[in-house]
């Protein structure tokens, strides 16, 4: 999902140490033959010896870029396999779902009753397969282009409002459970006083809604069945509006509270994992708020059970 990256740099990478071992090589060679002419020159000794250590501090540095860069690529392929399995597992159930349901009707009567349940069902499983889509179309559309800041000024509250009601209706729960706290912009990280204007950023509504859609569904999806979420917007002093997160779910381990941002990054295994998604979704995130010249940074609630995600934006003038 991400675009590839220039292989030119590990190429010349490649051939400056490969030259580094070469000249290193020459350099014994030419010891050597010193040595056995019996030259007494100390300069040249010196000389070769300055060259010979610099060269091999080289190919030290290579070489661990290189295992950096292995230890990397590792963790991505293993990140992209439980990608392809949560995406098949996500593809394959309501696949399956859908198709016992249509054999089920077509072979054999069923009473309207047990009608109207199978087409609710089967539309539960379609909104499924909607949402994995959409979510795959915000990856690729998020990485083809360039998200600008200053595109757009864009109000807070009628996105995150949005954002609450879309996520309710996915998951069939009431919109009251996820409270939004966004007033008018205040100063000092306050809810307190100008009632002149709300809470404003640079960017455009779709990046936006790309943002705290994932973050309130998120919030709500590892909250279930009994979800209290609650959405702060407020106006900071150094000129940046701060929108937090918080549920009521099993938290994020502080160890894992920077790796979960990486794409394909969930936790656990996906074999023993009954919470479905992609891996992607704080991906988009990150890399849409960071696009806008913001931050966004996992919390822990204290004494309070639950995670806290918040994201700063530059307030718009």
């Amino acid at each position: 999902m991400e675009p590839r990256r220039s292989i030119s740099w590990p190429i010349i990478l490649g051939v400056v140490l490969i030259s580094s071992i070469l000249a290193l090589g020459v350099g014994w060679v030419l010891v050597s033959i010193a040595a056995a002419l019996g030259s007494k020159n100390a300069v040249f000794y010196w000389a070769i010896l300055g060259v010979g250590v610099a060269l091999l501090a080289l190919v030290l540095a290579g070489v661990i870029v290189y295992l950096l860069l292995t230890v990397k690529a590792i963790a991505l392929s293993q990140r992209q396999s439980n990608f392809i399995d949560s995406v098949t597992h996500e593809l394959k159930s309501p696949l399956a779902s859908l198709k016992l349901y249509l054999q089920t009707l077509t072979r054999r009567p069923v009473t309207p009753e047990l009608q109207a349940d199978f087409h609710r069902f089967m539309l539960e499983d379609v909104e499924r397969l909607d949402t994995l889509i959409d979510h795959l179309l915000d990856a690729a559309k998020t990485v083809q282009r360039t998200v600008r800041a200053g595109e757009n000024v864009t109000a807070i509250e009628p996105v995150l409002q949005h954002a609450r009601d879309t996520v309710s209706q996915r998951y069939g729960v009431s919109p009251d459970c996820i409270r939004i706290d966004c007033g008018p912009a205040a100063q000092s990280g306050t809810l307190e006083a100008d009632s002149r204007r709300p809470l404003t950023v640079r960017g455009r509504v779709a990046d936006l809604e790309i943002v705290f859609r994932n973050l309130i569904d998120n919030a709500v999806k590892y909250s279930l069945p009994d979800p209290q979420v609650h959405v702060e917007g407020v106006s900071l002093a150094n000129g940046k509006v701060a929108v937090r997160v918080a549920d009521n779910g099993p938290g994020i381990p502080l160890a894992e509270r920077t790796r979960v941002f990486r794409r394909f990054m969930r936790l656990g295994s996906e074999l023993e994992r009954s919470t479905p998604g992609t891996g992607l979704g704080l991906y988009l995130v990150k890399s849409i708020v960071k696009q806008l010249r913001g931050r966004v940074v996992v919390k822990g609630r204290g004494t309070q059970a639950g995670t806290l995600l918040e994201v700063q934006l530059p307030e718009s003038p």
